[in-house]
């Protein structure tokens, strides 16, 4: 065979494989975001048949988000150690099953750890898919292969909006959760047909040629912990501080909106459930666009351009939707919201896992977006509280303000492309 068939079939293989890696993440980002949203329309039933306060209801947000704040650290950390496939595998597993024992629940405890647990999972898979995307798909058009995949998520809430639809006044919140178990079928067939990113491949043989070579016992550098190399040297330990504080800020605002929009369009824009589910579709599918947008976009003029104009441009459009809102305009105006709201998400990605090098690049991503995601968990709890006291409109008001902060570190601070995930 002549060098040219070589090197075509070569390049076809690899487009395959990581077109077969991306229909693998993105179901599993799909389910991932499905699940997540299984507890919105869950709340007001939830609140009924455990007798919950809006504090309690909106703490069963906080538990999931508290979950996978400390499941996305330890997923990253496992993605470096184990490999990117396995966590995901492992990931889809824990949650799967964990959710749908939610359904065997009977009171707000039970409900809450369980929950916590299930959140592990969820957490790390979000971590692990886009870092195993990073290192497979080209250069060229990465982010807007991963800002596709991030409409995995935004699927997943069409998904779980029609299940709700479907499944609530019929069979009851339960049931939702029952279903959770199904993916359990996409882990194992990940497992046999998606091998390991090439990047860590090389980088497990690097260390295990170091350790046969007693170069690992001379070296202070390979003794210490991921978490100690990053913060020793000051690029990684810049960034890594930069992307909490983001994070921190972008999933207090994603979170806190998504988990109380479908309550506040049912109790304070006094919207029936069927007219509910409706607008949350249209959200949801602008939402998906502006993702795929977003990813083509930074692309072409950066990522880091994009980035803070989704997130400026929410923080502008939730107050806007709270003061301004009617019946003849809410529904464009939850569309242009979602469009926006979708953006920095589109980018989110991308723009992280270039910003480290491949050796910390699972923990680094890991540890940043989560442990900003810590933060994230009380979101949900604060607008319960000021639901409690005021309105829920008034917690969206104060989401808008945490997109503005993260809107404008990264616009001040982080610059694009720092690493190539398949060469660095």
């Amino acid at each position: 065979m002549d060098t040219t068939a070589q090197v075509g079939e070569t390049t076809h293989a690899k487009t395959s494989t990581w077109v077969l890696v991306f229909i693998f993440c993105f179901l599993g980002l799909l389910i991932d975001g499905a699940d997540l949203m299984l507890l919105s329309y869950s709340l007001g039933s939830l609140k009924a048949e455990f007798g919950l306060s809006n504090v309690e209801a909106g703490s069963l947000g906080s538990f999931t988000l508290a979950g996978m704040a400390i499941g996305g650290i330890y997923g990253g950390w496992a993605c470096d150690r184990f490999g990117r496939v396995k966590t995901v595998v492992w990931s889809i597993t824990l949650f799967s099953v964990g959710s749908a024992v939610l359904g065997l629940t009977h009171s707000y405890w039970q409900f809450a750890i369980i929950r916590f647990v299930a959140s592990l999972g969820i957490g790390a898979l979000y971590v692990a898919c886009n870092t195993l995307m990073s290192e497979y798909v080209p250069t060229r058009y990465r982010t807007t292969a991963l800002g596709t995949l991030q409409a995995g998520w935004s699927v997943g809430y069409i998904v779980a909006t029609l299940l709700a639809g479907w499944i609530l006044p019929v069979h009851g919140w339960r049931w939702l959760f029952y279903i959770a178990i199904i993916p359990v079928v996409l882990a194992l067939a990940m497992q046999r047909f998606v091998p390991e990113p090439q990047a860590w491949i090389d980088a497990q043989a690097a260390r295990a040629r170091q350790k046969l070579a007693g170069r690992s016992k001379l070296s202070s550098e390979k003794r210490e912990s991921v978490f100690r190399q990053i913060f020793s040297d000051p690029q990684a330990r810049r960034m890594f501080i930069l992307w909490a504080l983001t994070a921190g800020f972008l999933q207090f605002g994603y979170y806190g909106v998504s988990n109380w929009m479908p309550t506040y369009l049912e109790s304070e824009l006094g919207m029936k459930f069927s007219s509910m589910t409706g607008y949350m579709v249209g959200t949801y599918t602008a939402m998906i666009l502006g993702k795929i947008l977003a990813g083509l976009a930074a692309d072409r003029i950066g990522r880091r351009a994009v980035f803070a104009f989704g997130a400026l441009g929410t923080a502008v459009f939730l107050p806007a939707i709270v003061l301004f809102q009617s019946q003849e305009n809410i529904l464009w105006m939850l569309v242009v919201f979602g469009f926006l709201y979708g953006i920095p998400y589109g980018v989110n990605a991308t723009y992280m896992t270039e910003s480290f090098m491949v050796k910390l690049r699972g923990s680094a991503v890991g540890g940043a977006y989560n442990i900003g995601r810590l933060g994230a968990a009380i979101a949900p709890a604060s607008i319960g509280f000021l639901a409690s006291h005021g309105s829920i409109g008034m917690g969206f008001i104060v989401m808008g303000a945490a997109y503005f902060i993260c809107g404008v570190i990264p616009a001040l601070f982080i610059r694009d492309k720092q690493f190539d995930p398949q060469n660095q």
